[in-house]
This record gives structure tokens, sequence and C-alpha cells, in this order.
């Protein structure tokens, strides 16, 4: 007869199994640090870099495999790494593809973490980060040295809004040894084919779009070579990149409404672009849509869509002081970073802090367009500009 079990060890050790031949709609949630093998032979023969078989919790449970395919095969990439934050995915690129002595190039409306990271690159691992006009397109050819390993690409920049000539800039970094990488986050992976004109790493913030709800932080990596996917889960690893299953979870539930959602965004944020495009207290609307935005003939050209984010520029007559008094105005829209939420969004940005060769005048509001009826939004808008004074 067996021994029964103390009670201390059944909480621990259950006889438990439940039956097989569960199927839902929902992709089940596999909590897991430690992973568990069924003889030494399996432990010792798992790769955790293949995706074969499971190792340990930071390299991935059946949640985040799924995800990660997921977000490969809706990008047109072949794998998928993922890791706790857009930034954290920069991070990532930045440690696995540069090394002391590298140069890497990034535009110059590039998103300001990844501005602030390149300029630690460039102060603390002598690695060069030097920035270019984001419109450069083929002439970027003359920039590139013989230590230059990477160049970013941002479409289109998430403030200022211009849109690369990608094709070209690929073209001329592959013509001399060099990658590229896409922040791909604007258009949530569904508006751009980006490794079809080139591009050999695509970043992704599923901070956004893909999670819909303003309430994940969580970025994603896709490639199509497996060795640079090797270099990558290589600098995951070692980074200690690990995300959680909830949170993958939670971008997995929302993946299927991602394309119904990013389209009404942009058919919200185009009719309040128009709107106000035709104020007199708006000197330039920045929208990639319009035909005035820098880059839009490469976005018609490249892209099926926009998004809901775009920025204004306001007549040059106005002060910080009576825009910060609009932007405090507002009702419906609220002060706060990222986009792709439901709820509609209004930062400030003190441009000439941020860019090393901005010359627009007036100052620069960047609007993110939610889900409520745009003509609310428009009606909020109004009240607001009527405040200026």
């Amino acid at each position: 007869m067996t021994k029964p079990k103390s009670p201390q060890t059944a909480l621990i050790h259950s006889d438990y199994t439940p039956p097989s031949g569960f199927s839902a709609f929902p992709t089940a949630v596999h909590h897991a640090s430690t992973v568990l093998f069924d003889n030494v032979a399996a432990m010792r023969s798992r790769n955790w870099q293949d995706k074969t078989a499971y190792t340990y919790g930071l390299h991935g449970t059946p949640t985040s495999f799924t995800l990660e395919a997921r977000l490969a095969e809706i990008e047109g990439g072949t794998y998928c790494i993922l890791a706790p934050s857009g930034l954290a995915a920069i991070a990532m690129v930045d440690f696995a593809l540069l090394k002391t002595g590298d140069d890497v190039l990034l535009p110059d409306n590039v998103y300001s973490p990844n501005r602030d990271l390149g300029n630690w690159l460039t102060r603390d691992f002598g690695i060069t980060a030097r920035y270019y006009d984001p419109t450069i397109g083929a002439a970027i050819s003359g920039l590139i040295q013989p230590n230059t390993r990477l160049i970013w690409t941002e479409a289109p920049g998430s403030v200022s809004m211009e849109v690369p000539d990608i094709p070209a800039i690929c073209k001329a970094a592959h013509d001399k040894g060099v990658l590229v990488a896409l922040d791909n986050t604007w258009s949530a992976g569904i508006a751009i084919r980006a490794f079809d004109l080139g591009v050999d790493v695509v970043m992704q913030a599923l901070t956004k779009y893909q999670s819909g709800g303003s309430d994940v932080l969580m970025g994603a990596i896709i490639t199509r070579d497996q060795a640079l996917n090797r270099r990558l889960e290589q600098a995951h690893m070692r980074l200690g990149f690990g995300i959680s299953m909830d949170d993958a979870y939670l971008i997995l539930r929302s993946l299927p409404t991602l394309k119904l959602r990013f389209d009404a965004h942009d058919a919200n944020a185009r009719q309040v672009a128009t709107w106000l495009k035709a104020r007199p207290e708006i000197g330039k609307v920045l929208h990639p849509a319009f035909a005035d935005c820098p880059g839009h003939a490469e976005w018609k050209r490249d892209f099926t869509g926009a998004a809901g984010l775009f920025s204004v520029i306001f007549d040059a007559g106005y002060s910080e002081e009576q825009t910060d008094r609009f932007v405090d105005s507002l009702r419906l829209f609220k002060i706060g970073f990222s986009w792709g939420g439901s709820n509609s969004l209004c930062v400030p940005y003190r441009m000439q802090a941020m860019r090393e060769n901005w010359s627009e005048p007036g100052q620069l509001l960047r609007l993110n367009i939610g889900l409520e009826d745009p003509l609310d939004l428009i009606d909020d808008l109004e009240q607001a500009l009527g405040r200026l004074g």
C-alpha cells in the first residue's frame, strides 16, 4: 500500500490530471518559469532557440509561441521574438547587431527614446549614432561608412509624420552590406509589406493597436532570415527580456479585431484632419494621406491605409501658452503618450528641442484619434479652439 502523502506534500504534488479534449477559441494562458522535462535526456536534447520544445519560461510557453507565430504571419515574416516594450525591442536589435566601433544611422524624426538610446550608445559604448534627413531616400548611400552596420527607419515619423522612401534606403544599404530595421508601429504591421520592400528587421510596439486597450506594454521583433533571427535571440536571452503570459493573452484576444479597429481609427482621423485643415488657426496638418505631407507619394505607393495618429502645426501667431490652453481645454481628448487605444489623445511637443534641423514655425500638437464619434471629437476641438484667446 502506498504511503499517503502528507498534507503539505499533497498541496504541491497532486495526482489529478484534467481530461483531454477541451477546445475553445481563446488561447490558453500557460504560466511558467520552470519547465518540466520527462527525463535527463529530454532536458539535454532541447534547444531553446529552435522553439520546437520548451526549456524555460524566459524563452516561451505555448501562449507566447502562439502570439509570435501569429505576429510573424501578419507581418509577412518568418520569425518573431517578444520583448517587454517597444523600446526594449529596439534595444534588443541594437545590442544584437552593433558592437564597439560600429556606426548606426537613425532618421532625425526617430522615436525620441530611440534617439536617447542612440546617444547613450555613442556616449558609453563606443558606437557612433548619426542622424539623417528622413526624406533622404537613395542619397543615404553617401552617409554609409565602412563601419556602418545598421540603418533605422520609421514610417512615418511618429511626431512629424514624414514618410521615408523605404525601398530606396534598403537598396542603398544592401548595396553596401548594411542591414535596415523599420519601426513599423504606426501601420500595426498591416498597412505596409515591409519585407517585400527590402527591410531586414521589423520592430513593432504591440502596446499600440495590437493591444488596443491602452493597458499592455510589449514589443516584437520580426525577421525572415534565420541567421539574423539567431543573433536577435542571443541578445534576447542575454538581456533577459521576458514577457507576461497574461499580457500575451491580452494581445492574442485583440488580434481578431485589429484590422477593423485600425480601419475605424483611419477613417475617423481623416475626417478630423480634414476639418482641422480648413481651420484658420491651423497652419499645417501633418497626415501622410494628405498630398502636402512630406513623403505622401511614398505613402501612396507603399501603404494600403493610414492610422489614427497625425499632427498639426498651429499658425505661427499663436504662442505656446495659447496652444497649451487649447490642450487643457479639451474634454474628450486626454493628455497622454502612446496611441492605438479607443480614447483620443493630444500631446504638445517642443520640436526645436527634439530635432536637430527643425525650422517650422508654430506649435506642434500630435493627435491620436480614437474610436469616439468623429463629430463629437470635432465639437470638442472647436470649443477648445474658441479658448485660444
